[in-house]
């Protein structure tokens, strides 16, 4: 996608006057909002593409981190039990009734 358009030339462009033309100052007050739009949006397309470089790379640097490992020595057995204990503390006799 290329831009046309700069905000120095939106500035620069002059018109041809006709006899029955459009008012020159009314013009010129037009393109200059027209090329205060453009640098915002040119300033915001920098900002963006800033930004997206940088959550490229936060993402080539997170995928490239090794996964974690599980332990071990945890056997199902383990689990269950440990469960089991938090069951007891978090419900207490309850569990049993």
């Amino acid at each position: 996608m290329d831009i046309k358009f700069t905000s120095d030339y939106i500035l620069e462009k002059d018109f041809k006057k006709s006899m029955k033309g459009y008012n020159v100052d009314e013009v010129d007050q037009f393109l200059d909002l027209i090329r205060e739009d453009y640098d915002t949006f040119a300033k915001k397309i920098a900002a963006l593409e800033e930004e997206n470089e940088r959550l490229q790379q936060e993402l080539n640097n997170t995928s490239k981190r090794p996964a974690p490992v599980p332990a071990t020595n945890s056997t199902n057995f383990d689990i269950l039990k440990r469960l089991s204990n938090l069951e007891k503390h978090v419900f207490g006799s309850k569990l049993y009734e």
